[in-house]
């Protein structure tokens, strides 16, 4: 196998709890949908998006828990290494 021409590029910065949030806030939209639907549903759909919400809020309590999850505003944060001052 021929060795790559260039390097790999940086892993991404991204803030799971946040993406969490977003993914919780599109199952909680499903719900109340659903919910407006009534009867004409299958109810695994509607526990399907009840099970997703619980999980997911199991699962930034467990973030909280091992200390991933950012405790102070972008503002305050500590910058990156390499990171070029906004100039505020």
């Amino acid at each position: 196998m021929p060795a790559p021409s260039r390097p790999s590029p940086p892993p991404l910065q991204v803030d799971t709890a946040r993406v969490v949030q977003a993914g919780t806030a599109l199952w909680t939209t499903a719900l109340v949908v659903l919910l407006i639907l009534g009867d004409r549903v299958d109810r695994v759909w509607t526990w399907t998006c009840v099970a997703a919400i619980g999980l997911a809020g199991l699962g930034l309590a467990i973030m909280h828990w091992q200390g991933q999850l950012r405790t102070s505003s972008p503002s305050r944060a500590t910058p990156r290494p390499g990171a070029v001052p906004d100039g505020r």
